[in-house]
């Protein structure tokens, strides 16, 4: 018996959730998700991505879980996770960041991580997200882990 195999299609979006680390870097992966999402939560991510950069250069991009951008440094600082109507940042070790003012919005009963929600039209507190981003990465390098 002869057997049959159906030929998959591939289409950027797929392609993008299936390229390895080995194939394409985490930073252009990062960027086709940009490009691919292509209305507010593609700009809402770059924007995130963008303050998360500049609030530390040493940060390290990187792909996990099937398609989330993932900035490290000493460890996860946070995600950029990307939903039909979030784009969600979660916090690798946010409940134990002071959070003054009030950015976390989600996951707030978990006692490790803590995420902010951004929806379609949100302003973006850039100091106090960079403030929290610089707290992460302390809280990551320090001694006491």
């Amino acid at each position: 018996m002869k057997k049959i195999t159906a030929k998959k299609k591939i289409t950027k979006k797929s392609a993008v959730k299936t390229a390895s680390a080995k194939d394409v870097s985490a930073s252009k992966l990062i960027d086709a998700r940009i490009r691919e999402l292509g209305d507010w939560r593609g700009e809402m991510l770059a924007r995130i991505r963008g303050i998360v950069r500049q609030a530390d250069p040493g940060v390290v991009e990187t792909w996990k879980w099937r398609g989330v951008p993932v900035w490290e440094h000493g460890g996860i600082v946070s995600t950029g996770e990307t939903h039909k109507s979030v784009v969600k940042m979660t916090f690798a070790k946010g409940a134990s960041l002071k959070d003054p003012a009030g950015l976390f919005n989600s996951s707030l009963e978990g006692n490790v991580r803590r995420a902010i929600d951004f929806r379609e039209g949100d302003k973006i507190d850039e100091k106090a997200l960079t403030a929290l981003i610089r707290a992460a990465v302390a809280l990551n390098t320090s001694k006491a882990k």
